[in-house]
């Protein structure tokens, strides 16, 4: 795909988020069964629903551009979900295994948040204002389930692994 327009761009940075929803897909089942948390373990399928809310938005989106959601495999959550499962295959301590898989959650999160912040700022600039409103819906729960996990390892998962 070449990408001589914004509008091109804004369509290939659609289409990583949507492989990237697609491998969270598959990864977040991983961790929630590798968590000993419950609370942790039903955080992690609560978010498994709504990653594929998420998916199908972007799918609509793509949709208004005529676009499909075929595209190169998102790297940067490729490396993201690997980290996350060396931390599943760690031998440690169950809390603090439960630690590491909120930390690998996070930072999974945050580049999420970098990617949908991108993605409503080029629908903004290209008049694409369902396209706005509907990355912008995402945004909000990727920055929701963030301050969840944050609230989550503060306090409780963070000071049993510290014991």
């Amino acid at each position: 795909m070449e990408l001589d327009t914004l509008k091109d761009l804004y369509v290939h940075v659609l289409k990583d988020l949507f492989s990237a929803e697609q491998q969270l897909v598959k990864a977040l089942p991983k961790m929630a069964k590798a968590s000993s948390s419950k609370e942790l373990a039903s955080g992690f399928q609560q978010h498994l629903e709504q990653t594929k809310e998420h998916a199908q938005r972007l799918q609509q989106i793509l949709s208004s551009h005529s676009a499909s959601t075929r595209g190169p495999k998102c790297k940067g959550m490729e490396g993201l979900v690997a980290e996350g499962a060396e931390m599943i295959e760690e031998e440690a301590d169950a809390e603090v295994k439960d630690a590491g898989l909120i930390a690998a959650a996070q930072r999974v999160e945050h580049y999420e948040i970098a990617g949908y912040g991108t993605a409503r700022a080029y629908a903004e600039l290209l008049g694409d204002q369902e396209g706005a409103n509907l990355l912008q819906t995402t945004l909000e729960e990727e920055r929701q389930t963030d301050q969840k996990l944050s609230k989550l390892a503060k306090s409780a998962i963070n000071v049993a692994a510290a014991k």
